[in-house]
């Protein structure tokens, strides 16, 4: 909760409405590029629970963490899995309040701004639709905190999210978009993003965005809440700290834990694993959706394949051939596309969710992608090499293991972060 001391500053919110885009200021702006700073992978919301039911009524407020910045921002927000179009009430973007440690929902009120939609405050998303945010005049820094809120006046019907965000959400009765405290938001999960899909900043030169396409190890299962340490995270601040001199490319993470390279989130898996739609669609399915669109995308890092061995056990030769399909669509559009190993994972799950037979398997597509692979994709990264104990290559080394087996704790992704060179970024 916000000091009375820090109430007591400002007795209202300062609010202050961004107008629709001008003649004018596309001119001062035109020598901008806009870059992508932030994004997050979407999905239908769950057969029970919240995000089917969806907002009545009630703000969210949702906290994202830049790579790249820049002079201006605009948001994107979609209702592409809803079922029905979906009013916005109400939006604004505002900086966290970090003196106030104890309630991460608490904003400084000083830097609250509207997003606009064409002008106005609100606006509705057609079903399967996006929303762009008008551009708004908000300096953004690299590797910052930005907290957005929206008010949904309306039943919204299932929600399009993120289910993995590692990182608290608040949600609250009626519109909050200009509290600058928590104490309205009365639930409360480590959980989800919803509707929130994006954050562009535009920059005087970009030299584009690396896009991850990966699982829940790229989600930061395992990771620590609300510390921002999933390992492309941690190789956004690298890039930001290693090349202080030129402006770097942002870093969007489209990985969906559970996600799998040939089956939808929704069908069952080994070991009881019931499925459910947060774990998305095929990953070739979602190449349109989550890849290609990204603002100024210019790099694709795929890391997957290890659920299909898992839930699904599936073939290595059937996990090559969608690698290479990605690969070719990847190139296609003229992205460089690099490719990450397998990452050991004995010890995880109930029985067979391990078996030395899959194992093998895995093994198989990393020595595919050690070896014919390394000439199709335009670079490698051994992730394999990088989390596997060396005493038990089918383990992961005890140092980087969060506990689960199968998911890298916080020292484990900074290990895969710094594993990576910044040369196949194309830098």
């Amino acid at each position: 909760m916000a000091s009375a001391a820090a109430l007591l500053v400002v007795s209202a919110p300062a609010v202050v409405a961004s107008a629709g885009p001008s003649d004018s200021d596309s001119a001062r702006h035109a020598r901008g590029e806009w870059a992508g700073t932030w994004a997050a992978a979407v999905t239908r919301g769950n057969t029970v629970g919240l995000t089917n039911t969806g907002l009545n009524n009630q703000s969210i407020r949702m906290t994202v963490h830049t790579t790249v910045g820049g002079e201006r921002l605009r948001v994107r927000l979609s209702n592409l899995y809803g079922e029905q179009a979906v009013q916005v009430g109400h939006a604004t973007v505002a900086r966290p309040n970090t003196v106030t440690v104890t309630d991460r929902s608490d904003i400084v009120p000083g830097t609250l701004r509207e997003l606009t939609f064409g002008g106005a405050t609100s606006a509705t998303m057609n079903r399967g639709a996006e929303l762009l945010s008008d551009p708004l005049d908000y300096p953004v820094a690299e590797q910052e905190d930005l907290v957005v809120t929206l008010h949904f006046p309306v039943l919204t019907g299932p929600v399009t999210f993120h289910g993995q965000s590692k990182v608290t959400t608040f949600i609250g009765a009626n519109d909050l978009t200009t509290a600058a405290d928590g104490a309205g938001f009365t639930i409360r999960p480590d959980c989800c993003w919803m509707f929130l899909s994006g954050i562009d900043v535009e920059r005087r030169q970009t030299p584009g965005a690396v896009v991850v396409l990966g699982d829940s190890i790229g989600d930061g299962n395992g990771s620590t809440v609300n510390a921002n340490k999933r390992w492309p995270d941690l190789l956004a601040a690298r890039l930001a700290t290693a090349r202080p001199e030129v402006r770097t490319p942002g870093v969007l993470n489209l990985s969906l834990a559970g996600n799998r390279l040939n089956h939808e989130g929704t069908e069952p898996g080994t070991g009881g694993f019931p499925g459910y739609y947060e774990l998305g669609p095929n990953a070739l399915a979602r190449l349109n959706e989550d890849v290609f669109p990204q603002t100024g995308v210019k790099t694709l890092v795929t890391h997957l394949g290890i659920n299909d061995l898992w839930m699904s056990d599936d073939s290595a030769e059937s996990i090559i051939a969608s690698l290479r399909q990605v690969n070719q669509q990847a190139k296609a559009r003229g992205l460089r596309s690099l490719a990450a190993t397998l990452t050991p994972y004995e010890g995880h799950g109930n029985p067979g969710v391990w078996t030395p037979e899959k194992d093998a398997k895995r093994q198989a597509v990393n020595t595919w992608l050690r070896g014919p692979g390394a000439h199709e994709f335009d670079g490698l990264l051994d992730f394999d090499a990088v989390l596997r104990d060396p005493a038990q290559p089918s383990r992961l080394r005890p140092a980087y293991d969060s506990g689960d087996h199968i998911h890298p704790n916080d020292a484990g992704n900074q290990a895969l972060a710094d594993a990576v060179p910044l040369r196949l970024l194309g830098l």
